[in-house]
């Protein structure tokens, strides 16, 4: 399972969304810093109202979302890539995830007190991302001294590594993420096995105060703050902001989902924040969803954006894939609209398709497979 993990700077809000989020209370949220030492873990479905849809097609018995792991780890302060803090710690429980969320604050309170004295995120961010790839500086040039004798006496591997931790230098020197810098696809493989801090994805979680919660959503622009780290995101990685309140979304923990509709709705909140956020880190990850519906259960599988028709079908179980003949497929979106495969089928959306098919969001899937040979 595929693992994100919350980040930022003490008191920021990571350990009150971690238990928004896992719907727990596992982490300690408390009003000083590194309240959290050691990481906290928690499985999180990712929310898709598709399957109680096609649940109620198919009369199925039961519903089986997907799901993602989700990290609660240290907070990071400046010099942690030096071993300030828990910055070892730190550093090396990010090198574990796949995906980053970065947890920024967006809101003043005088009774919660700010690990540099004020609140300004564009800061918070540069700090954190000028560690990583401090770090990152630090591993690349222990690897390439390790691999340059390699390298001269022509061992051709070495040679790669050097030439390619040779474009990396420069480019996180002059404060710039791994992430952003291109690479030709047969070199890939070898920088991901760099496992680099500053390569992963990273989604920004703008926590605001929870009065301001609902103008923010409506028009993230509106907040100031927000609109800070959505502007900040985009221009340096082309990356996601989502608003949340880590706080509303703490209150909602214990209420079943009519009783948070209802006080969110009282908050003046359409949608959780939290929801959108576990939609954008499972989308971060580059993880797509395929359906499959009938009388027993609806399930959603969890396959990565590109898969084909065999390997979706191998998440299900190997003999799919080993076996695979083809793949009876409608969309979930024509499968709703006609009521029923049979109305699909009349209409000619529901087809057969073979090995090369690229699986799409929202298929509703049923596989034909034979193992006996």
């Amino acid at each position: 399972m595929l693992k994100a993990g919350i980040v930022g700077l003490p008191n920021v809000g990571k350990s009150t969304l971690f238990n928004a989020v896992t719907r727990s209370r596992k982490a300690e949220a408390a009003n000083y810093p590194f309240c959290t030492i050691d990481p906290n873990v928690g499985i999180v479905v990712v929310p898709d109202a598709r399957l109680e849809v096609l649940s109620k097609i198919s009369g199925s018995q039961k519903l089986v979302p997907t799901a993602i792991e989700f990290v609660d780890i240290a907070g990071l302060v400046k010099g942690a890539s030096e071993g300030a803090g828990l910055g070892n710690q730190f550093l090396a429980n990010i090198r574990e995830t796949d995906a980053i969320v970065q947890v920024v604050r967006c809101f003043e309170n005088d009774d919660i007190i700010h690990e540099l004295g004020s609140v300004d995120p564009i800061r918070d961010i540069e700090i954190i991302n000028a560690e990583l790839i401090l770090a990152d500086i630090a591993a690349l040039e222990k690897r390439r001294s390790s691999r340059e004798k390699k390298a001269k006496g022509g061992d051709k591997e070495s040679k790669k590594e050097v030439e390619l931790i040779d474009i990396l230098l420069p480019h996180l020197n002059d404060g710039n993420p791994a992430l952003t810098l291109k690479f030709a696809e047969e070199d890939k493989p070898i920088v991901k096995d760099f496992f680099l801090l500053s390569s992963k994805k990273t989604i920004y979680a703008c926590n605001v105060a929870e009065d301001e919660l609902g103008a923010a959503q409506a028009d993230p622009d509106s907040h100031p703050l927000v609109a800070k780290v959505r502007k900040f995101a985009a221009e340096h990685s082309g990356a996601e902001a989502v608003v949340i309140s880590a706080r509303i979304e703490e209150e909602l923990i214990d209420l079943d989902p009519a009783d948070a509709a209802d006080f969110l709705k009282d908050m003046g909140v359409t949608d959780s924040g939290v929801s959108a956020l576990i939609r954008g880190v499972y989308h971060l990850l580059g993880l797509r969803t395929y359906l499959t519906t009938g009388v027993q259960e609806t399930r959603a599988w969890t396959i990565y954006e590109g898969d084909k028709a065999p390997a979706a079908a191998g998440v299900i179980h190997t003999d799919f894939e080993r076996g695979f003949i083809a793949a009876e497929i409608v969309h979930y979106d024509d499968l709703v609209e006609l009521g029923s495969k049979t109305a699909a089928k009349e209409k000619g959306k529901l087809r057969i398709e073979g090995k090369e098919y690229v699986v799409k969001d929202g298929d509703v899937i049923e596989f034909r497979f034979n193992v006996s040979k």
